[in-house]
């Protein structure tokens, strides 16, 4: 082979290893720029994706938080209002009871005793009821079935053993014990009550003895019923009576 034969095959095994290597250059060249910027594309992507469900989270949790203040908004303006209609409902409550006891007050000689008074005796420095005592109570309460109208006078007493101003406020214990027991058992409105204490005053025996003593420490109670409304009342819950004596006899 001579020299122009062997230059020929080497120029033939070469070319195409160095246009190979060529073009592999030219490929990653041209290749990796594209897959670097997909690589930052892909980044980019994840990020906002991210940033959208973070922002998406804290809008839930702002729209919860709203709704929940919302709710408790609600729930204290519901309040509110249920405790401004009961504060309604009160003050009506007692301007009728005010009502009544100004026409109360203003017709009371109208009120005449009813049967004989209740009087129920206590211990030496005692101001509770007894058994006996609650007997007699509940007497005089059945009585009130049988008046619509009517007032309790509660009078509260002593002996005359120890201190005049501690035997006044003693007297008054007795007396709110008979008051308590009569609005609890037989729910006697406060404003048809009326209560003194009167201490030592107005003994009914000399306090000279035990028995005396005994029976000055006592509260008598009075049933007032009105003498004026009471045969109007009568006569309206009798319609057929009217209706009879109305006609020819």
């Amino acid at each position: 082979m001579n020299r122009f034969s062997l230059a020929a095959v080497t120029v033939a095994v070469v070319l195409p290893m160095t246009v190979g290597c060529a073009t592999k250059k030219y490929v990653r060249n041209e290749v990796t720029p594209t897959v670097n910027k997909v690589n930052e594309l892909d980044d980019l992507t994840a990020k906002n994706t991210h940033d959208i469900r973070d922002v998406d989270s804290r809008s839930q949790q702002g729209i919860q938080q709203a709704t929940s203040a919302a709710d408790q908004a609600n729930q204290k303006a519901l309040a509110a209002g249920q405790a401004a209609s009961q504060a309604n409902q009160n003050a009506t409550q007692a301007a009728n009871r005010v009502t009544s006891l100004a026409g109360t007050v203003e017709n009371i000689d109208n009120y005449k005793p009813v049967g004989d008074p209740t009087t129920v005796q206590f211990g030496f420095d005692k101001a509770e009821l007894t058994r006996k005592d609650k007997q007699a109570l509940d007497q005089l309460g059945q009585q009130l079935a049988n008046e619509r109208h009517f007032l309790i006078e509660v009078h509260g007493y002593t002996d005359s053993t120890g201190d005049k101003s501690y035997n006044y406020e003693l007297s008054q214990r007795r007396a709110n014990a008979v008051i308590q027991y009569l609005a609890s058992k037989y729910s006697v409105p406060a404003h048809q009550i009326y209560v003194i204490g009167l201490g030592e005053d107005n003994p009914v025996a000399a306090n000279t003895s035990a028995k005396g003593r005994a029976e000055n420490r006592r509260v008598d109670i009075r049933l007032m019923g009105n003498a004026v409304e009471a045969p109007a009342s009568a006569q309206a819950t009798n319609p057929s009576q009217q209706a009879n004596s109305s006609q020819p006899q």
